[in-house]
């Protein structure tokens, strides 16, 4: 009899073949391909949607292609990660559009008058509008406004794949800005310069985010973009959620951008964005410097949601 040794004996685990895992990485990469040209194919047709359910829709969309091949278990964690966060992304949108309906009173004078006060008596988005109408500058505005709706899910997917740990901490950073802004919002309703002209409470300003479009050749986009600004809540100018989002995003990926052109980029949108904001009168220097100050508060007051420099924990890319 051979006596027992004590030591037990495990079986490795089971992985797949490598013919298999190359399969299906070529057909998560062909199948991402087409989708990406089908968005793609509807946004140079309806322009580019602005609507948070259906990008995130197609954001989810392209994730559960990268779970083909890697078990049920994937889409799960897809499902566990993504449904509450876009479960409080949609209350939101919804609570941001109901905030203009609690009766408080509309401030329309006084960001125009720290717009001056900062300027010297200049309001910049009449200036600008007067000196400033190159169409190149147009098309280039628009793109970067319209960017806002795409950036950051965009981040969020990429992080997911990349890197949960991180995704996690941009997740509840991107849920903390919406927050505080809602808040504002709320305690604080205030018409934009377009808003403002419009019932002759400060010179006369356009609001030109969407000129850009026809420029490029696509005013069918331009026109579903203001369809759109029409629907939302007209008098959440403060802070300029725009300018705070360009401004998280760069101090998220600044820290793990490697090269000089990644850093560059990212913080020439994070100046751009203000810029256009004003000159197309969407928001006020006012409004979108306090922007920029609630994304710094938010990165800088909530440090459990601060990210770390390098990830413990990688989620393979696909």
């Amino acid at each position: 009899m051979t006596p027992a040794t004590g030591t037990a004996t495990t079986t490795p685990p089971v992985t797949p073949p490598a013919e298999d895992t190359e399969r299906y990485g070529v057909l998560r990469r062909l199948l991402t391909a087409g989708l990406l040209a089908v968005f793609v194919a509807i946004c140079l047709a309806d322009g580019l949607p602005t609507d948070r359910l259906v990008l995130l829709g197609w954001v989810l969309a392209a994730l559960a292609l990268q779970s083909l091949g890697r078990g049920w278990r994937a889409l799960v964690r897809l499902l566990a990660d993504w449904v509450p966060l876009v479960a409080l992304l949609l209350l939101y949108d919804l609570s941001r559009g109901l905030a203009d309906g609690l009766g408080l009173p509309v401030h329309v004078g006084e960001p125009a008058a720290v717009d001056r006060w900062l300027t010297g008596g200049v309001l910049p988005t009449a200036w600008l509008q007067a000196h400033w109408g190159a169409g190149w500058w147009a098309a280039l505005a628009s793109l970067v406004y319209s960017s806002h709706f795409v950036v950051t899910p965009v981040v969020l997917a990429v992080l997911w794949l990349r890197d949960r740990t991180r995704w996690v901490g941009y997740a509840r950073l991107v849920v903390a800005l919406s927050a505080a802004g809602l808040v504002t919002y709320v305690l604080y309703p205030a018409a934009p310069p377009w808003l403002a002209a419009k019932d002759g409470v400060i010179e006369h300003v356009d609001r030109i985010s969407s000129s850009g479009w026809a420029v490029l050749g696509l005013p069918k986009a331009g026109a579903v973009l203001h369809s759109s600004q029409a629907q939302v809540n007209a008098v959440a100018a403060v802070p300029s959620l725009h300018t705070a989002f360009a401004v998280l995003t760069c101090l998220v990926l600044l820290p793990i951008a490697r090269r000089h052109w990644q850093r560059a980029g990212l913080v020439g949108y994070a100046v751009l964005m203000p810029l256009v904001l004003v000159w197309s009168g969407e928001h006020y220097v006012v409004d979108t410097l306090l922007g920029a100050l609630y994304a710094g508060l938010v990165w800088a007051l909530v440090p459990r949601l601060r990210l770390p420099r390098r990830s413990r924990t990688p989620v393979p890319a696909s």
